[in-house]
């Protein structure tokens, strides 16, 4: 498979490089919408999980892959509609819940714009550059310094949508487990203002503002993220 964020212009935890690599693209493909490619590609998947560093990212991304090779497509076509389209506590768009509907999410879309054209890559056509799989594919094409900081700046909204899917009882959830297991503890300050902001849900601004929220319906022919 090659979806990805963009191409470069010129050239316990999974510490090497490599292995972090492979593990961020791997969230990134499996978060996305289950396409026919995506579908088609499950052995191969399998087949890259297989390589990480024994531990509990993969054994978390191998628990998600028994559900997900054994459902039919439908019926999983279904689960992600209903797990991420519909539900905003889960929305894959992280600046939805550092800012939420304020005019500081256009610009947070911008800056992350502006990062991966600063690190060589083209942002993809047709989504937001805060779509988790985005990021995850930008880390892991751009290394665990400058590629993984948008994922450290949003780390509380990545465990507010972990924890929805915790809630809801979706297997995605493994999918979550095994990202942040390669992301910093949240410290107990961190920890609390993550349970304040699932009570009180994101900031909200209601005038002038340009609509940035995340959709709460699917597109009727939705694609891949990355082409």
């Amino acid at each position: 498979m090659n979806r990805v964020v963009g191409r470069r212009r010129g050239g316990g935890a999974v510490e090497a490089p490599e292995a972090r690599a492979t593990l961020l693209r791997l969230v990134s493909l499996l978060l996305q919408y289950p396409d026919a490619e995506l579908l088609a590609a499950r052995p191969e998947l399998r087949q890259a999980v297989a390589t990480l560093p024994a531990g509990h990212p993969r054994e978390a991304l191998e628990q998600f892959l028994w559900w997900f090779c054994d459902r039919q497509p439908m019926a999983l076509a279904r689960d992600y509609v209903q797990t991420f389209d519909l539900r905003r506590k889960s929305s894959l768009y992280l600046t939805y819940y550092l800012h939420g509907d304020t005019r500081r999410r256009g610009m947070a879309l911008l800056m992350l714009k502006q990062s991966y054209r600063a690190a060589g890559l083209t942002p993809p056509e047709g989504e937001l550059p805060d779509f988790l799989p985005v990021v995850c594919e930008f880390a892991a094409l751009a290394g665990p310094g400058i590629g993984e900081a948008p994922l450290r700046r949003h780390r509380q909204g990545v465990e507010l949508i972990r924890t929805a899917l915790r809630t809801a009882g979706s297997p995605y959830a493994f999918v979550l487990d095994a990202l942040c297991a390669a992301l910093p503890e949240l410290r107990e300050s961190e920890r609390a203002a993550v349970a304040e902001l699932a009570l009180a849900g994101p900031p909200a601004e209601e005038v002038g503002l340009a609509p940035f929220g995340p959709p709460l319906a699917p597109p009727l022919d939705r694609p891949g993220t990355c082409h």
